[in-house]
């Protein structure tokens, strides 16, 4: 018997890799059940629930101007009831694993729907699915109403509540403090402890993740470390962080900002094959992981991942893992490789700037703009603390004090990661070999 097709979240890094460990989609007992950071949610099928999907292939109006890149535009999966009503909603781009990796809209239609494991769990529970190339099809509905069937936010509840509460506080006195003429020292002491608040909570945040990484328990049959060529350009951290994991259930690939893409190995879903891939003399130019319909999902190149000495140990490592079949491919003519856009090609940044960002902790959708508002309110209390030094010394010594912590709190993080990477994880491996014998 088939398994179920139990579609994989889109790849994460940080607090969102909590969604590839537990987020999935899936039919059990007559529902499709999302599971996702501790919750549950049924969706019936039949009477009363989903009697039919209709799988609108098409990016929002809006798609690339506000918000590039978000999950919405890789068109969504609308789940109705006999009447048409919209019961609940399935964005697929936040179940396409190499989605982070792709450009919008890279993968479309009857693909899309094979990739991400959507179109084999509606047909397990028995839902007939339609297609509509246009967001007005009468098919489509309104879009509105039903749940979200998504794998939930990158950021556990917790953060996004501390931040909320203090940051509406912070707003709160920031506004009287500014249309005030003469200020409480109290006021001011509330508008720098809740400004401290940000720079607190992700650092709090960075000691739950690595918490919650420690206390996960996978099942890895193979690991396999990229063996580059000479000369390849690769760097310490590229090969220190960058990894295939054969594991139980799933094949991870991660990059070296610690993002992982997770791949069922079973279901109609499932990758399936390794292809080897040469060229037109023979030599071995890359590898691809292929899913269903023989869609390239991944790629390897060869210098980059067994071009090294040891590399046939790495490559034959990966071949004989369990439920992948194994082949070569030879390139004709002039065609090159790989072909289109997919995952893999980008794993080495081609410079150190590009690599630390890659690499640093993971940020708000607000992104630059979050740090440079928690910064601003940081001085900003040390500004005021001085100011009501002379009417308030006790709460304008503690606004000081807490403003110029919460500086530091954001700017030794930052240091500690460019210093750490420009000198040491951002060099070339064979560079760095030679500075170390050196010291020798």
């Amino acid at each position: 018997m088939t398994e179920a097709p139990a579609p994989r979240p889109a790849a994460g890094r940080g607090p969102g890799l909590e969604r590839c460990h537990a987020s999935r989609l899936s039919v059990e007992d007559g529902a499709l059940v999302l599971r996702a950071r501790g919750r549950t949610r049924r969706v019936p099928v039949g009477d009363g629930g989903v009697a039919r999907a209709v799988f609108v292939d098409a990016a929002p109006a809006d798609a690339g101007r506000d918000d590039p890149g978000r999950p919405d535009a890789w068109g969504e999966v609308r789940l109705q009831d006999r009447d048409g009503t919209q019961v609940a909603r399935i964005p697929l781009g936040d179940w396409l694993p190499e989605a982070p990796a792709l450009p919008e809209r890279a993968v479309q239609g009857e693909q899309l729907l094979e990739r991400t494991g959507v179109a084999g769990l509606l047909k397990a529970a028995g839902v007939p699915l339609h297609v509509a190339r246009d967001r007005n099809d009468p098919r489509a509905g309104s879009g509105k109403g039903g749940v979200s069937l998504g794998p939930g936010p990158a950021f556990p509840l917790w953060y996004w509540c501390v931040r909320g509460v203090a940051g509406t506080l912070w707003f709160s006195a920031f506004t009287v403090v500014v249309f005030s003429d003469t200020v409480p020292g109290r006021l001011v002491l509330l508008l720098a402890l809740t400004a401290l608040c940000g720079p607190v909570a992700r650092l709090v945040l960075r000691a739950w993740t690595r918490l919650r990484a420690g206390r996960r328990r996978v099942t890895v049959l193979e690991r396999v470390t990229p063996d580059p060529a000479p000369g390849s350009g690769a760097t310490v951290r590229f090969l220190r962080d960058t990894e295939v994991r054969v594991q139980d259930r799933d094949l991870v690939l991660r990059d070296l900002g610690g993002q992982e893409y997770w791949f069922p190995r079973t279901g109609a879903h499932a990758v399936t094959r390794l292809v080897k891939v040469l060229d037109g003399t023979g030599r071995p130019v890359g590898a691809e992981l292929r899913g269903p319909g023989e869609q390239v999902r991944a790629v390897f190149p060869w210098d980059l991942w067994f071009g090294g000495a040891d590399g046939a140990d790495g490559w034959s490592r990966l071949c004989g893992a369990p439920g992948l079949a194994v082949s070569e491919r030879r390139l004709g003519g002039k065609r090159t490789w790989p072909k289109g856009p997919v995952l893999g090609t980008g794993l080495l940044p081609r410079t150190g700037r590009d690599a630390r960002r890659m690499a640093r902790f993971p940020g708000t959708a607000a992104g630059v703009s979050s740090t440079a508002v928690m910064a601003f309110g940081n001085l900003f209390s040390v500004i005021q603390g001085v100011r009501v030094a002379d009417t308030a010394p006790g709460p304008a010594a503690v606004a000081v004090a807490a403003g110029a912590l919460g500086l530091v709190l954001q700017a030794v993080p930052y240091a500690v990661h460019e210093l750490r990477g420009r000198l040491v994880l951002d060099r070339t491996a064979a560079e760095h070999t030679t500075n170390e014998e050196a010291r020798r």
